[in-house]
C-alpha cells in the first residue's frame, strides 16, 4: 500500500488531485474491507451450517476464501483508484488550463482560448472564461487605440497653439484679431473635445458612474425643447427644420435624450448639403419609441455605417479639422441609447442619411 501511495504521489503533480485520489483510496478501501469482512464471515457461516464439512476441510475453505477475499479487495481498491485518478485527471484538465491561463493573465498576457470539449458545468465555466478573456482583450485593444487617437487628436492643435504663442512671445509675429480668433477657436475646440470625453465617460457602460434616476416624462416636450436650441444655428445656415413627433410618456434619462437630439441635429447641420430640409420625427412602434433625424447629406458608404459609431472615427470627407468634429458625438449617442436598453442604426439613401433611435417604452 505504501508503494502504491508513493507511485500515485509521483504521478500526481497537483496536490488537490492527490488529496482527492488519496481520499478515494481510503474510502474505497474501508468500504471494500467492510464488504469483504461481511462476505467472508457470511460464507464461512453458511459453509459450516449447510456444507457438512469436516474441521480440516472447513479450515481449508476458510483460508482459501480469506485469500480470495483479500485478493479481490486489493484488486478492487487498486483498479478503482487508478480509474478514479484517470477520470478525475480528465475532469480537472480544464481547471488546470484555467489556472495556467489565469497566471498568464496576471502577468499581463492574454492567453489563448481554452478548448471546450463538453457542455457540462465545467465546460460552461470554460466557455464563460473564454468570453471574459475575449472581452478583456478587446477592451485593452480599444483602450490602447483610444489613448493613441486622443494623443493624435490633441497633438496637432496643442503644437499649433504652442508654436503661435512662442512666436508671439519671441515677437517673431505680431498678433491681430484674425490670429487671436484662430487661437481662440483652436482652444475652444480642445475644450469641446474634453467635454465630449467627459460625456463619453459618464455614459460608458463600463464605468461605475451613477446616472440620475429615470423619469417618466413626455418625449415630445423634450424633443421640442432640444430642437429649439438650434433655431439660431438653423437660421444662420438657412436650413429648414421639420418637426413631427407623437407625444408618448417614457421612463428615460432626460439629459440623455437631450444629448441624443443635440448630437444628431449637430451632425445633420454640420454635414448638411442643400437643397432639402432636416426632419425630426418620432412615433411609437410596438414597445419602442422611434426617433428619427434625417437630412440631405453626402451618402455614407455601406462599409462605414457601423464604424461611424466608434470613438474618434471620422469618415473620409470629414477628416478635416475645419469641417469635421472630433468623432465622438455618435459614439456618445450610441452609449446613451444602450444605457436606455435601446438601439440605433443608420439608414442611407441617395443624398440623404437617417439616424433611427429606438427607445423602449
Amino acid at each position: 500500500m505504501s508503494q502504491l501511495c508513493k507511485t500515485l504521489k509521483m504521478l500526481l503533480p497537483d496536490s488537490f488531485l492527490w488529496r482527492l485520489t488519496f481520499l478515494h483510496f481510503i474510502v474505497i478501501g474501508i468500504a471494500s474491507l467492510i464488504s469483504g469482512w461481511a462476505l467472508y464471515h457470511t460464507a464461512c457461516f453458511l459453509a459450516a451450517g449447510v456444507g457438512n464439512l469436516g474441521e480440516e476441510r472447513q479450515q481449508q475453505f476458510n483460508q482459501s476464501l480469506f485469500h480470495y477475499v483479500w485478493m479481490f479487495i486489493l484488486i478492487a481498491v487498486i483498479a478503482g483508484t487508478i480509474l478514479y485518478f484517470y477520470l478525475m485527471k480528465r475532469l480537472l484538465k480544464p481547471i488546470h488550463e484555467l489556472i495556467n491561463a489565469t497566471r498568464l493573465l496576471k502577468k499581463g498576457n492574454y492567453p489563448q482560448p481554452i478548448a471546450v470539449s463538453k457542455k457540462d458545468e465545467i465546460g460552461l465555466l470554460v466557455e464563460q472564461y473564454n468570453q471574459l478573456i475575449q472581452q478583456l482583450n478587446k477592451k485593452e485593444q480599444d483602450r490602447k487605440k483610444l489613448v493613441s487617437d486622443i494623443s493624435h487628436e490633441f497633438r496637432t492643435p496643442l503644437s499649433n497653439l504652442n508654436g503661435y504663442l512662442f512666436a508671439l512671445k519671441s515677437e517673431d509675429i505680431t498678433g491681430d484679431n484674425e490670429l487671436f480668433e484662430a487661437l481662440y477657436q483652436e482652444s475652444k475646440r480642445l475644450t469641446s473635445m474634453l467635454e465630449q470625453f467627459e460625456q463619453l465617460k459618464q455614459w460608458d457602460h463600463t464605468t461605475s458612474t451613477m446616472h440620475p434616476n429615470k423619469q417618466l416624462i413626455s418625449i415630445k416636450q423634450v424633443i421640442e425643447q432640444s430642437t429649439s436650441m438650434f433655431t439660431w444655428s438653423l437660421k444662420q445656415a438657412d436650413i429648414q427644420l421639420l418637426l413631427n413627433v407623437e407625444d408618448v410618456h417614457c421612463l428615460i434619462y432626460p439629459e440623455g435624450l437631450q444629448q441624443i437630439i443635440n448630437n444628431l441635429l449637430d451632425n445633420a447641420i454640420r454635414y448638411y448639403r442643400s437643397p432639402g430640409s432636416i426632419r425630426v420625427s418620432g412615433k411609437q412602434q410596438d414597445n419602442y419609441y422611434n426617433l428619427t433625424v434625417s437630412g440631405p447629406s453626402e451618402t455614407i458608404p455601406e462599409g462605414e455605417k457601423e464604424q461611424i459609431f466608434e470613438r474618434l472615427y471620422r469618415i473620409e470627407r470629414s477628416r478635416s479639422r475645419e469641417t469635421g468634429g472630433a468623432g465622438l458625438g455618435l459614439a456618445i449617442t450610441k452609449e446613451i441609447v444602450e444605457q436606455h436598453n435601446g438601439y440605433i442604426y443608420l439608414d442611407t439613401s441617395e443624398g440623404e442619411n437617417s439616424f433611427h433611435v429606438y427607445l423602449p417604452i
